[in-house]
């Protein structure tokens, strides 16, 4: 890497937004040309030197045949085309840019597939209970393990089995240095998100007038989706949001009250967070969409709260983020 900028791999899960918003965070700090793929359509804002692929979808096309391989992996789908074109084009891209590593944010398939490819592997975790094979072969596979979120709030002890290998980066949110120094109304914030919801149009009706506040809707099935909702984070007085490390990551850089309502993820992933969330005091947490008797207690609750969200440590965390991975390419981790 002497003598050059060092250039990687960098694949980003299409589920939601959230891996796309926390690379895109991440993205000013690292000192690193990068080659993104992913099944989403390229963003705005790359920064010089950074190309987008996207890749074929692996996820149509019928009932998959054998996709765990018993068990040892999630998705390999046996005679899929555009899985087999996916793994084509990342061993190409990797060849051409001389890639010295990549980081996978999320998919063990695609780490052991780095690995196997001689690169230096970061991936990206989340919450939740990741103690199946195959989270743990891919864990095991990479040379860093980056948990975006503070050590101690949350610490699953499989995470904590890896000792060093482990970076808790605190919650990466694109709006870290962003000052908010707006008055708080009383109106309600629903950040609903756009990975998926069990709770309907009807509910938040239900819901906004049992409070007697004015709410607002931001992404979901009932919302309109914002490009950068940070006036509306600043401004509410109660902020309802599910639990994904995103939506927490800005709700810790808002400094906003808020009311947790964790959704339904794989492993668990949001109920785990939402409840370190409860433990820690930061936030009011309802593991299922409140009743209407229960939202007028919760929403005073949650207005007279102080919560300490720079336990959160999201001020520096796409800087940390930024600088394991660098660490990692040159071999210094």
């Amino acid at each position: 890497m002497t003598g050059r900028i060092p250039r990687l791999g960098w694949y980003i899960h299409h589920h939601g937004r959230g891996h796309l918003t926390r690379m895109l965070a991440i993205a000013p700090h690292l000192d690193a040309e990068v080659d993104c793929l992913s099944s989403l359509p390229a963003p705005k804002g790359l920064p010089a030197g950074w190309t987008w692929t996207v890749l074929d979808r692996d996820d149509d096309g019928g009932e998959p045949i054998d996709p765990t391989a018993g068990g040892l992996l999630h998705w390999a789908p046996i005679g899929h085309v555009g899985h087999r074109t996916r793994l084509a084009v990342i061993a190409a891209a990797a060849n051409a840019g001389r890639w010295e590593g990549m980081v996978v944010d999320t998919s063990v398939e695609v780490t052991l597939f780095a690995r196997l490819l001689g690169l230096r592997t970061v991936v990206m975790t989340q919450p939740g209970h990741r103690v199946d094979r195959p989270h743990l072969l891919g864990f095991a596979a990479a040379d860093t393990v980056l948990a975006p979120w503070a050590r101690g709030i949350l610490s699953p002890p499989h995470l904590e089995a890896l000792g060093d290998k482990v970076v808790h980066t605190g919650g990466i949110s694109r709006f870290a240095s962003r000052a908010g120094d707006v008055p708080r109304t009383d109106d309600v914030l629903l950040l609903a998100g756009a990975g998926g919801s069990s709770v309907g149009a009807a509910a938040i009706e239900d819901a906004e007038r049992a409070t007697g506040r004015r709410w607002h809707v931001l992404g979901g099935d009932s919302g309109v989706w914002s490009d950068d909702p940070w006036e509306a984070l600043v401004s509410a007085g109660v902020v309802v949001s599910w639990a994904g490390q995103n939506a927490v990551a800005d709700l810790a850089a808002a400094q906003a009250p808020a009311i947790v309502v964790p959704q339904e993820r794989p492993f668990e992933e949001q109920l785990e967070t939402a409840r370190a969330l409860r433990r820690a005091g930061l936030a009011q947490v309802s593991e299922e969409w409140p009743t209407i008797e229960q939202w007028p207690a919760l929403v005073e609750q949650a207005s007279r709260s102080q919560p300490e969200w720079e336990r959160w440590e999201v001020v520096g965390a796409p800087q940390r983020a930024a600088t394991a991975i660098a660490d990692t390419m040159r071999g210094l981790r």
